[in-house]
Order: structure tokens, then C-alpha cells, then sequence
């Protein structure tokens, strides 16, 4: 049902990035997968890189989905479907953005609103949206999650 979602609204899901440091994509304990933080990478190339600003808000604000559709490939990765999904818990975004920038909200919202968008109740979530130096690759934005699957 969730795929079927993706599919209307025009997502093909990636193959989920592989890491580009000393760590796993996803770490799953219980019920919980931690995923790492996503960068908008497609086919091993980083789309969207470069210092956010009020200029380019609109970009950066694809980037930031596009980090929300590398999550739901690392998820359904580790599950094989997402519909297993039960619960968005958390996510963490991080805008590589100008010091005078004060938006990341604005940035981090389309990858909020896609989730809220495919999986309705369960796709509420608590959030953190923070303006950073740099981020690796000079990605424009980098989101982790934290998600409750069923069995």
C-alpha cells in the first residue's frame, strides 16, 4: 500500500546509498531501526551539495526529500516491505547552511510532509532541524531517523 502511495505520487524508490564512512546504514534492536543519516544521494553521486541560503531555499528544500526517500529505501532494505512500518518516531535534520540563515525548518519540512504524506498518524513524528558548517560530501542536507516496524 505504502509503494503503491510512492508510485501515484511519482517516487521510485533507489538503491539505498552504501555509507560513506566506518558505519552500518541501519542498526535494527527490537522493533526500532536507527537509520543514519541520509545525504541526497542518487546512483553514488550527492545531487544537491553547496551552502543553503535564502536563495536557494526551494533546492534545498528537494534535498532534503530526496534524504526522506533514501530513508524509506534504507527501511524497506532492512524490512523488505513498508508497510511494515508502525511508527516515524524521530527525525534529524541538518542543513549545511550560511550563518545568516535562519530557515532549516522550511528546509527539512518536505521530508516531514512526505512521510505525514504516505503513512498518515503513523507518520507524525518529533523532529530537530539545525544549521550546520558542513556536511560530508558538501551535501546541502543530511536526515537520520529513528522508526518502529512491525514483525
Amino acid at each position: 500500500m505504502i509503494e503503491e502511495k510512492l508510485e501515484s505520487i511519482g517516487i521510485k524508490l533507489p538503491n539505498p546509498p552504501t555509507p560513506a564512512g566506518s558505519y552500518v546504514p541501519v542498526v535494527k534492536t527490537g522493533n526500532l531501526l536507527y537509520i543514519s543519516g541520509q545525504i541526497p544521494m542518487e546512483d553514488g553521486k550527492v545531487i544537491f551539495t553547496g551552502k543553503v541560503s535564502d536563495d536557494n531555499l526551494e533546492v534545498a528544500q528537494k534535498s532534503a526529500k530526496m534524504c526522506a526517500i533514501n530513508i524509506l529505501a534504507q527501511i524497506k532494505r532492512i524490512t523488505g516491505d513498508l508497510d511494515k512500518v508502525s511508527k516515524i518516531i524521530r527525525l534529524s535534520g541538518f542543513v549545511n547552511s550560511v550563518p545568516e540563515f535562519s530557515h532549516q525548518p522550511k528546509v527539512i519540512n518536505p521530508a516531514s510532509d512526505l512521510f505525514f504524506e504516505l503513512f498518515g498518524e503513523k507518520g507524525k513524528h518529533s523532529r530537530i532541524a539545525v544549521g550546520v558548517a558542513s556536511l560530508p560530501l558538501n551535501s546541502m542536507t543530511e536526515i537520520d531517523a529513528i522508526v518502529e516496524v512491525s514483525e
